[in-house]
């Protein structure tokens, strides 16, 4: 089967929506979506959406604050659009019927999180981005120029002479596909799934930053994963992300002896960057050899409940009361800062292939997201890549992104010398490349754990051979197979950047270079195939 489109949208999320919307009257939009049209993280997304929208906010403060966030690596332009046209575009939504919780004067009702200095994030109880996809569908499939095909597992780009032509997908009973478009927006989201513990839903496998890669784009950041600090961890239950947004509102981590703790690792406490909360977890876990809770017992039971209604009902499902129990936690991957190099435009390093969400990498985050502007990224970007779409699609990247990156010197494998010489071949089931992944390329790294896993991770890159590069061969390649090829590119490529960045900066940790070194480190590093 293969299917024609001026443009084509890979993803469903907001970041492919809010596109989407942005073609209303060009020419034809196809949409394929892994799942079903209404699946991935956008949904899963519980405290809210970040903007400066306050009477005591501004964006040079939430600037500011993001900045801070990044730890010396965010790129200053790339954060001024973020929060200069942040707020116009939440108003929009607004104005769409996003049903945001309101104070009594009727004004958004703002929370504040981890790392934010004032009120500033807009939320629907514990359940904003559902609210924010439920509008954005609802904008966008009355358009008589979209067609969405459900199911459809985007595995290569096609490039033909140097310019990005479609997509290859698998579709679910009905084999290999093809579709073409002029102008191919990625908004395939994030990669939780590479690991083990993670919040993210099970269609997170990086796929987007996968195929772009292997297609020769460029990408960069991917050392820098956020671990959420507060995922349900009770044994036989599956991870479930437990909002910022409650410690915003009050909640307190304390240890097994009731007391609270992260004052002694942060001086922020229980709400400094997430990248520090989680740390703090982890060492508080060692200190004590006990698990470690978030509680909400000084809060009226009442409130909790009421105001978040979904965690509360996922804490019934493991046999917790939100409002009384002390909730066991910990640390769980969250969110990918690094993907697909773009610039502000949303353009990519191949012709006619763009990127926006968290597949794509503008350098809004540097080294760690502040919490609640994924969303907005997503929907500010996402605007901007559909804008750049229907105005001109044949431009090229802007050269300043490119300059602003330095290339990778050398790979990985050459600087470990042997990690990528056994000639044995493996290959891996995803379950394999995520506890490999856990285990030595989680919240704490160093050199030995980082050889291990490129080790096996360089050989089981080595065994995909040309199979996914092939499109006779690709036929052959199952749904789970694709998968774990997804899994195995990206693991490997978040592995090499973590070998190659010898320092400590936000969501990387070295421990056999703890220290963040401004001399050698203060720089953005790309890589292409």
């Amino acid at each position: 089967m293969d299917l024609h489109g001026e443009y084509l949208i890979i993803g469903s999320g907001i970041a492919a929506l809010r596109a989407a919307a942005s073609l209303d009257g060009a020419g034809d939009v196809l949409i394929l979506t892994k799942g079903g049209a209404r699946e991935g993280n956008t949904g899963y997304a519980q405290g809210g959406i970040a903007a400066a929208v306050g009477p005591d906010d501004s964006p040079a403060r939430h600037l500011a604050d993001t900045l801070a966030a990044g730890d010396g690596l965010c790129d200053e332009r790339a954060v001024a659009v973020l929060v200069d046209e942040g707020p116009r575009y939440v108003r929009e939504l607004m104005a769409w019927g996003a049903a945001f919780d309101r104070a009594p004067d009727g004004s958004p009702a703002l929370a504040i999180e981890g790392a934010h200095s004032v009120r500033r994030v807009l939320h629907a109880r514990d359940a904003t981005g559902r609210e924010i996809g439920r509008v954005l569908w609802e904008r966008v499939s009355p358009m008589p120029n979209v067609r969405i095909v459900d199911h459809a597992r985007a595995v290569a780009l096609i490039v033909e002479d140097g310019r990005c032509a479609g997509v290859r997908f698998l579709q679910d009973g009905a084999g290999m596909a093809v579709a073409r478009a002029r102008c191919t927006l990625l908004a395939t989201g994030g990669a939780g799934q590479v690991y083990s513990d993670t919040t993210n839903p099970h269609v997170a496998t990086g796929d987007g930053v996968a195929i772009a890669y292997r297609a020769g784009a460029a990408v960069a950041d991917l050392e820098f994963v956020q671990f959420h600090p507060t995922a349900l961890k009770r044994h036989g239950q599956p991870r479930f992300l437990l909002s910022e947004a409650l410690r915003g509102e009050g909640a307190r981590l304390v240890n097994a002896d009731g007391e609270p703790f992260m004052l002694r690792y942060d001086p922020a406490g229980d709400l400094a960057p997430r990248d520090r909360v989680s740390r703090g977890i982890a060492r508080e876990e060692q200190r004590t050899g006990q698990p470690v809770y978030l509680t909400l017992a000084h809060l009226d039971p009442a409130y909790v409940h009421q105001r978040f209604p979904e965690i509360s009902a996922a804490c019934r499902g493991a046999g917790l009361d939100l409002a009384v129990d002390r909730i066991p936690v910990g640390p769980a991957a969250h969110y990918a800062m690094g993907g697909v190099v773009t610039d502000l435009d949303g353009r990519t390093t191949i012709p006619g292939l763009l990127s926006a969400g968290e597949v794509a990498c503008t350098g809004v985050h540097g080294a760690n997201r502040l919490a609640s502007n994924s969303l907005l990224e997503g929907l500010v970007f996402g605007a901007r890549a559909g804008n750049a779409m229907r105005a001109s699609r044949d431009r090229s990247i802007d050269p300043d992104t490119v300059r602003a990156l330095q290339p990778s010197g050398s790979t990985a494998s050459d600087r470990m010398g042997t990690a990528g010489s056994d000639s044995g071949r493996q290959r891996f089931d995803g379950a394999s490349v995520r506890e490999l992944m856990w285990r030595h390329v989680g919240l704490f790294r160093d050199g030995d754990g980082l050889r291990t896993a490129l080790a096996a991770l360089d050989r089981a890159w080595d065994a995909l051979g040309a199979t996914v590069d092939d499109p006779d061969a690709m036929a052959t390649v199952t749904a789970e197979q694709w998968q774990a090829a997804s899994l195995v590119t990206v693991g490997r490529l978040i592995a090499r950047a973590a070998w190659r960045r010898e320092e400590s900066r936000g969501g990387h940790f070295r421990l056999d270079f703890p220290e963040r070194d401004d001399r050698h480190w203060r720089r953005r590093v790309m890589e292409i195939r």
